[in-house]
């Protein structure tokens, strides 16, 4: 498993907080010492500058660590969708980044069907415990909420809700310039009231990544069923 480079500069912040420290460390023993090179009114000054110069550097310190959590989250999304070649597993992988990552308590999942006709395959419905809403009521999405819809024409996120959708996103799944579904958040889990700027990278990620691993899985496991098939065909000709 390939290693996560952290955001530059976080080495050297790290560096600087504990310097600071000691500096702080160092004017604490001089005033207790009450040294007579400095009064004590000049030594509570720098403690004062280095107390806030402590300060500055923890919040970025901070911001730093918000940073490579948020950069392991995307690998770690990243890599689970492209470990298995199981449609059923990489679907089960997108519930899971719905929900422990994005924070997702109600969404849907939808897929374009492999045969002819109208409408996208519910692959996945999560959360709705007290009553499926009715455009997501059986095997099949023909169309009803307007921001979704769009999504599914044009293929660009879309976050909500907004007059007509109560829907909080509507990710497309693209692989390329081919849209082959989208997942619908409709409610997040109640620690987590709204998307946040951030969520929008895991939204894109989404986006291209769970289409190319769902695409790659369906591909897999139609070659695979035929091949099965093949040699049935094969070992049958032969009497065995």
């Amino acid at each position: 498993m390939p290693t996560t480079t952290l955001p530059p500069g976080l080495g050297s912040a790290l560096d600087e907080l504990r310097a600071t420290l000691d500096r702080a460390a160092e004017l604490a023993r001089q005033l207790d010492a009450k040294q007579p090179a400095e009064t004590d009114a000049d030594l509570k000054e720098r403690l004062a500058d280095v107390e806030s110069d402590r300060r500055e550097l923890s919040a970025k310190l901070a911001d730093y660590e918000h940073q490579v959590g948020r950069l392991m989250n995307l690998y770690v999304a990243t890599y689970q969708l492209h470990a298995t070649l199981d449609p059923a597993e990489v679907q089960s992988t997108i519930a899971e980044i719905a929900i422990n990552l994005l924070g997702a308590h109600q969404f849907v999942l939808l897929l374009r069907r492999d045969e002819e006709g109208e409408g996208y395959e519910i692959a996945l419905l999560e959360g709705m415990y007290d009553g499926v809403l009715p455009i997501y009521d059986g095997e099949t999405y023909r169309g009803g909420d307007p921001m979704v819809d769009q999504t599914l024409r044009d293929g660009v996120l879309r976050l909500g809700p907004t007059g007509e959708s109560q829907a909080l996103a509507a990710v497309p799944l693209r692989v390329q310039n081919d849209i082959v579904g989208a997942l619908v958040v409709l409610k997040l889990l109640d620690h987590k009231p709204i998307l946040r700027a951030e969520d929008r990278d895991l939204l894109d990620l989404l986006s291209a990544h769970a289409a190319s691993a769902l695409f790659a899985a369906r591909l897999f496991a139609t070659k695979d069923r035929k091949l099965r098939t093949l040699e049935s065909l094969v070992k049958l000709a032969r009497g065995e």
